[in-house]
């Protein structure tokens, strides 16, 4: 038995080790499933690198990351001002890929692909439409034999992005919800029940009759729900897919603003999918382990270089090349 060859052997074991770098992010659910395939991914081609990943929420996601718990947060709602000047670890919002929010339902009987106005959305959170044959859901839909039954709204019981997503289109489109309920990441809904995270809506929508929510894309198509269409600010009515986010932030690559903070719900264009938004990456600009910094650099750059053509196979949209050369930029920047 050659020694020198299992001295050498255990040597590199013990080198690799050493130079193994976890990396511990904690945030959006929206993301979730695109994150998932990209780390493992990236895993696979830089084993020295392990990054885990809890899908906690925007809200949660924000705070951990600010309070110098995790090395990276994520979220589909941007920093406030107070957030960023409160934070202790400061931060830079990257985004990483965009997605739509669609409005999904359980009703016995009805396969059909329904229409939905934001105006009749935001009225079925405010109490306003109560029964799934109401006349205003009704015009949007002829010819659907609609039942007479209570419809269960389901949100978002946590600080959650996919919210502040929904809200702030529903607060574009109704006065009336802008002012009682408002854009954010955390409200307080008139009327429903709350479930936690993207999949616990979609669990509650798929197992109640009669019910309503939002999630995530591609969490209704995995779980294999009904999602109706939604109508633009062009006033037709589209169904959610990678080209209609991607029209929709096709105005928005052009005045990006060098945060990255903005908003592209309800936007311009005939084509444009009006519940769509960018997703970000909260990552620590000077971080106390400089050998962390240079994995998470290292994945944000494989991110932009590979990452992006993977993100239609799970129903996102890839960053707009002007954006993508944005956040190469900004990553470049990070010491």
């Amino acid at each position: 038995m050659n020694l020198k060859f299992i001295a050498a052997g255990v040597l590199a074991l013990v080198t690799v080790g050493a130079n193994a770098q976890n990396l511990n992010g904690a945030g959006a659910t929206f993301p979730y499933p695109i994150y998932s395939k990209w780390f493992n991914e990236y895993k696979q081609q830089n084993s020295s690198v392990q990054i885990n990943y809890q899908p906690i929420g925007s809200g949660g996601g924000i705070r951990q990351v600010t309070e110098g718990t995790v090395d990276f947060g994520a979220s589909d709602v941007t920093m406030t001002n107070e957030q960023l000047a409160a934070a202790k670890v400061k931060v830079i919002a990257l985004p990483t890929v965009l997605g739509a929010v669609v409005p999904v339902y359980n009703i016995p009987g009805v396969s059909k692909e329904l229409n939905f106005s934001g105006d009749v959305i935001a009225d079925i959170y405010l109490g306003k439409i109560s029964t799934w044959n109401d006349p205003r859901i009704a015009k949007d839909n002829p010819g659907v034999n609609l039942p007479n039954n209570a419809i269960l709204p389901v949100y978002r019981s946590e600080g959650s992005g996919t919210t502040f997503i929904f809200t702030d289109f529903l607060s574009k489109v109704n006065a009336d919800f802008k002012s009682k309920v408002g854009a954010g990441a955390a409200v307080k809904w008139p009327t429903g029940i709350g479930q936690k995270g993207n999949e616990g809506v979609a669990g509650m929508v798929r197992q109640s009759p009669n019910s309503f929510g939002y999630v995530e894309l591609i969490y209704a198509e995995q779980n294999k729900m009904s999602f109706g269409t939604v109508k633009n600010a062009s006033g037709k009515f589209v169904k959610a897919s990678t080209d209609g986010v991607t029209a929709a932030a096709a105005a928005a690559a052009k005045a990006m603003p060098a945060d990255y903070r903005i908003s592209i719900t309800n936007a311009a264009g005939p084509e444009s999918y009006p519940i769509s938004s960018f997703t970000w990456l909260l990552i620590p600009t000077h971080a106390s382990d400089a050998s962390k910094t240079k994995a998470l650099v290292g994945f944000m750059n494989w991110m932009l270089d590979h990452g992006q053509s993977e993100a239609a196979s799970l129903s996102y949209a890839p960053l707009p090349k002007q954006v993508q050369d944005m956040v190469r930029k900004s990553v470049a920047s990070i010491k």
